[in-house]
């Protein structure tokens, strides 16, 4: 009784924050989930009520009440998980949530603060996460890499990782997009030959040139270049 007590007071409490303009908004962002699992709840409100909810000692119930129904909830239990400070803990939590993430929102938006201090360890589990048969949780391992492993601890083996990834899913590829655009804007001479050799899948490939062409981060020459590159 108590743990359905506990998300019933989570679950009122998102919508008393509800604003239901930015729900029909949202909802037409993320396709993969059905537009009534939509509370519209904005970002700043759910971090800050998960902020709060953290301190609660009973807030295990609500992250072992999966899965949730709606998207809020989805975004609350992400939160929560980013500002754990147990690495242990963070990582267990993760791998028991990861199954139930079905779009891109949560899965990018999920972004753990104590992975900083433990990228050594960090770095076996994510080669774990990218193995997986789950789309969501290889996009979250490889955001991970992007955001973890591409300045000081920055090693060839983790592009290398990501070009070898074969998937047919859109949000894996366009993760993959994003990570080499990323890293050609950090690591731009050791990541130009990936896009030289056409080590990706065509339109991966293209979408890669197409984001980096797009930052700020990549000099106009490099633009140029890059461009002669794309597959046609």
């Amino acid at each position: 009784m108590g743990s359905s007590k506990k998300c019933r007071e989570i679950l009122e409490h998102l919508f008393e924050l509800q604003d239901t303009e930015y729900r029909d908004f949202q909802s037409k962002l993320i396709p993969t989930v059905d537009a009534k699992c939509f509370i519209g709840v904005r970002t700043p409100d759910l971090r800050k009520y998960a902020s709060a909810l953290a301190k609660q000692e009973d807030i295990t119930v609500f992250l072992n009440s999966l899965p949730h129904k709606y998207f809020d909830e989805s975004q609350l239990h992400a939160f929560i998980i980013s500002g754990m400070k147990d690495y242990d803990r963070c990582i267990e939590e993760l791998n028991r949530f990861l199954p139930y993430v079905d779009n891109w929102a949560t899965c990018d938006q999920m972004s753990p603060k104590v992975f900083k201090k433990h990228r050594a360890e960090l770095s076996d589990q994510i080669s774990v996460w990218i193995e997986s048969d789950h789309t969501y949780t290889v996009r979250f391992g490889i955001g991970m890499l992007m955001e973890h492993y591409l300045d000081d601890d920055f090693a060839t083996e983790y592009p290398e990782t990501v070009a070898k990834i074969r998937s047919e899913e859109y949000y894996i590829n366009m993760m993959i997009a994003w990570y080499f655009a990323t890293a050609l804007a950090k690591q731009y001479e050791t990541i130009l030959p990936f896009i030289e050799e056409r080590r990706l899948d065509a339109w991966t490939h293209n979408k890669s040139i197409q984001k980096a062409v797009e930052s700020n981060r990549i000099t106009a020459e490099q633009k140029a270049y890059l461009k002669t590159l794309k597959v046609k």
